[in-house]
């Protein structure tokens, strides 16, 4: 972009279809859109093990610069994966440069986890379903170590970290 595309133009929102924001972002850069996704690592339990995955920050969503005078946006809502360009009524809506920027600029994002120690969790199944108790780790596997109340006495149990649900 020329210094007269950058000063007319802005960043909007685009909606994607649900769980394609990597293959909207994909297909909208092979036309020459410049575009941003911003990614996070986050804990998920994947072939019953805790594993760390990149996800968007905002599921179904990512950000797409666009020349207000000339640039042709017909071609964005049948672009691959996408949904939509996020408007309101009929005017679509800008991002702020300084938000997008933040974003780019920001620390890399510490891992989201399934838990953290301390939480208050409940066994969400199993022969101690709905006994409640406080996360204390995972073993990096399956595994994770809840401290409960059993018969007057705390203690130490090792269950499957998918039984495990946060309590409210």
């Amino acid at each position: 972009m020329t210094i007269t595309d950058m000063s007319s133009s802005a960043w909007y929102a685009v909606h994607t279809k649900p769980r394609q924001e990597v293959r909207a972002l994909e297909n909208l850069e092979n036309q020459g859109f410049e575009c941003f996704l911003p990614i996070m690592e986050v804990e998920k339990v994947r072939r019953q093990k805790v594993a760390r995955i990149s996800e968007p920050m905002f599921s179904r969503y990512l950000f797409i610069r666009l020349n207000d005078v000339n640039h042709n946006w017909s071609p964005i809502r049948s672009t691959l994966g996408v949904s939509k360009l996020v408007s309101f009524g009929h005017v679509p809506a800008k991002v702020p440069a300084q938000f997008i920027d933040f974003l780019r600029e920001a620390p890399p994002t510490t891992v989201a986890r399934l838990f953290e120690p301390g939480d208050n969790v409940r066994i969400a199944y199993g022969p101690l379903a709905g006994l409640e108790g406080v996360y204390q780790a995972h073993d990096g596997e399956t595994r994770a170590f809840v401290l409960v109340d059993l018969l007057g006495q705390p203690q130490k149990l090792k269950l499957a970290i998918e039984s495990l649900a946060v309590s409210h």
